[in-house]
């Protein structure tokens, strides 16, 4: 039976030809995300900014048509729904209420209470399962911790590929996924969706994603550096690209396909993480090929065909 393929298995597609383009691209769309992070900014959620999270359970399924008009007459600000667990439980999200310690938390009690009230007789048999409150200390905590994990990520992938392969592949790739990062948070800003610790989540996902394809194109370029030995590296590279393309589609076609079904039906609770995953794997993989490749071609041109650098296959490990 003959197998589907989504591209040839022999393409020789010049890419290095639009190098300048698709860095300039990047750039200048780098510099647009940098400048919708200040302004407007993002939509952060409670984890980021702080308020209140009650859990309750219904004695019936959830009409959030219903839940959303009843929270719209009470004066408690922006109420965010979400159903989890079974069809009767809902996660209702408030913002933060009132200024200053003493203040903020008389105010988080009364919309608890409003919040409680109103569930209670439009719904009779409600239960309220938890009432957590989130201050502006906590989230400021969790946004700077969420932060660094993202940077340490970023570290431990720049140490990884600076020992697997020449410096010029680490930077290379950590350039590349600080792009991508940077367009994510565009990404983020222009759609509205509700920035938090999900959305951690999403970016580390689509990091480990991108390392991972940059590695299968990086390693066939170290491979093909042993064998040819006098072809100049913008035609080594393009040639990489292309023997690895349809692993790198087949990939992300694979992924994208089955994120999706998470984006188009898999409710509020997960639905802005498949989105931001779905832009992501687009993302990642273009940027292998029209970002990182350029990258290590501009900075490799000279030290990788050169004596200056020793070649990777005479190059020895050090004794210890």
């Amino acid at each position: 039976m003959r197998k589907l393929r989504l591209l040839p298995d022999h393409t020789n597609f010049a890419f290095m030809r639009g190098r300048i383009a698709g860095l300039a691209v990047s750039a200048t769309l780098s510099i647009i995300s940098a400048i919708l992070f200040f302004h407007p900014g993002l939509h952060y959620g409670i984890d980021f900014k702080g308020g209140l999270i009650i859990e309750a359970r219904l004695v019936q399924p959830a009409d959030f048509p219903a839940l959303r008009h009843l929270m719209g007459g009470l004066d408690v600000g922006d109420v965010t729904l979400q159903q989890f667990g079974t069809p009767n439980d809902v996660l209702i999200r408030l913002g933060l209420q009132g200024e200053g310690q003493s203040n903020g938390d008389a105010a988080a009690q009364r919309a608890a209470n409003q919040v409680r009230d109103a569930l209670v007789t439009a719904y009779p048999g409600t239960q309220i399962r938890r009432v957590d409150a989130v201050g502006a200390t906590v989230s400021s905590e969790l946004f700077r911790s969420g932060m660094m994990a993202m940077g340490f990520a970023l570290l431990a992938m720049l140490v990884y590929i600076w020992f697997r392969f020449e410096w010029e592949f680490g930077v290379g790739a950590i350039v590349t996924i600080l792009l991508d990062v940077t367009k994510t948070i565009g990404f983020y800003a222009i759609t509205g969706i509700e920035f938090n610790l999900v959305s951690i989540a999403a970016i580390l996902t689509i990091m480990g994603f991108s390392v991972n394809d940059k590695v299968v194109v990086y390693d066939r370029v170290r491979e093909n550096l042993r064998k040819y030995k006098t072809m100049p590296l913008r035609e080594l590279i393009d040639k990489s690209i292309n023997e690895t393309l349809n692993r790198t589609v087949n990939t992300s076609v694979t992924v994208f396909l089955s994120t999706l079904p998470l984006a188009l039906l898999g409710g509020e609770s997960v639905e802005s993480f498949a989105i931001v995953l779905l832009f992501g794997v687009i993302l990642a993989t273009s940027s292998s090929i029209f970002i990182a490749a350029p990258i290590l071609l501009f900075l490799g041109e000279h030290r990788l065909r050169s004596g200056t650098a020793p070649s990777l296959e005479t190059r020895k490990p050090a004794t210890r």
